[in-house]
């Protein structure tokens, strides 16, 4: 008899759901963490995860990640498995087509488009796309555009276009910004370019299409407050109070900018638990974010945001015991060198869209 009922009690929610003609749409953004598979690239610096190296990197520890990220992305679809996934650090194609083939990931259909840049260490960004939620028409990738070291490597910044239900055009960039390595202040120019480069595909999008959707999800080594995000870009907190935002926050073009460009970072001055998606020597920060274009923050639009959906995916098996700083941290796959069999170092964020048919 309760089977009965909860079966009913879900039709009827279902039948709801229709004829309000909405769809849900959820995107997350993870940095997975050194997703390489076993194999020596010897056009990179992959040493450390092969069989040989250092980590120990064997094809054991290689299917369990696969598996753990699997259920990552299953876990935080709750109802269904998220329309879009972002994702940092994997090393090449033959990754993915393992996770999208060799998990239980299989059964979602999902596709994939990625980058092929020169980061020294071989990791690129990804987007998993279901075909039914979105309709793939094309991507690029674009190397950032450095100011004083004209040959360093990165990561390229992903480019996805297509079509959702409603018929709007998506522009979505998968980001992994140049990292801290070296010290914060001493690396924080080679985020200002990858910054100036991200803004300037943004503007391009926008010359070709006046409303624009742009939805940027990715690990920007930085935080929503920093001046790469906040200044350079110009992302501010969702939503945005464009009067209040201060003359020394804004960049010359902004005061001529159309309303339709400006950029809404979901995780800016938002108060979470934990206080952030990565943990440094006992201090979260939000290095991982979703930005999106004003149009997609207008709830009255055939596509938009589903206010106060932004958060960060931090259930108990993604968490373990911070021994050393207190509280807790992301459960790894590695801490240090010690082999834990976790996760990632981050914890992945997602959002919810509505798409009205």
């Amino acid at each position: 008899m309760i089977r009965i009922l909860t079966m009913t009690f879900f039709i009827l929610l279902l039948s709801v759901i229709s004829s309000k003609g909405q769809t849900d749409f959820r995107v997350m953004s993870y940095n997975v963490e050194n997703l390489f598979d076993t194999e020596d690239n010897p056009l990179t610096a992959d040493e450390e995860f092969l069989p040989s190296g250092n980590r120990h990197w064997t094809g054991g520890r290689f299917y369990h990640k696969l598996q753990q990220v699997a259920k990552v992305i299953t876990a935080a679809g709750e109802w269904s498995t998220p329309a879009l996934v972002g994702l940092c650090e994997v090393e090449n194609d033959s990754v993915l087509v393992r996770l999208l083939h060799q998990t239980p990931l299989r059964l979602q259909h999902y596709r994939y488009c990625m980058t092929h840049g020169e980061d020294t260490r071989g990791i690129n960004v990804a987007l998993l796309y279901q075909r039914d939620k979105f309709r793939y028409l094309g991507h690029a990738e674009q190397p950032v555009r450095f100011t004083r070291k004209q040959h360093k490597h990165t990561r390229n910044i992903l480019h996805v276009w297509g079509e959702v239900l409603t018929g709007d055009r998506l522009d979505i960039f998968v980001c992994h910004f140049p990292s801290r390595y070296g010290g914060e202040k001493e690396s924080e120019p080679d985020r200002f370019d990858a910054a100036r480069t991200l803004r300037s595909l943004c503007d391009s999008v926008y010359a070709l299409h006046p409303t624009p959707h742009i939805l940027i999800m990715g690990d920007f080594n930085d935080t929503p407050d920093d001046i790469s995000i906040r200044q350079i870009l110009d992302a501010h907190p969702f939503p945005i109070r464009w009067a209040s935002v201060p003359d020394s926050m804004r960049i010359e073009s902004q005061t001529d900018r159309h309303p339709f460009l400006r950029l809404c970072n979901l995780f800016a001055e938002r108060k979470t638990h934990p206080s952030g998606s990565h943990k440094y020597q006992g201090e979260w920060s939000q290095l991982d974010q979703i930005i999106v274009s004003s149009a997609l923050a207008d709830t009255t639009a055939a596509m938009h945001l589903v206010p106060g959906s932004a958060r960060i995916f931090s259930p108990p098996f993604l968490l373990t015991k911070d021994k050393t700083w207190r509280g807790e941290r992301p459960f790894r796959s590695y801490y240090g060198f010690k082999y834990e069999g976790g996760y990632s170092d981050h914890l992945p964020i997602i959002a919810d869209f509505l798409l009205s048919k």
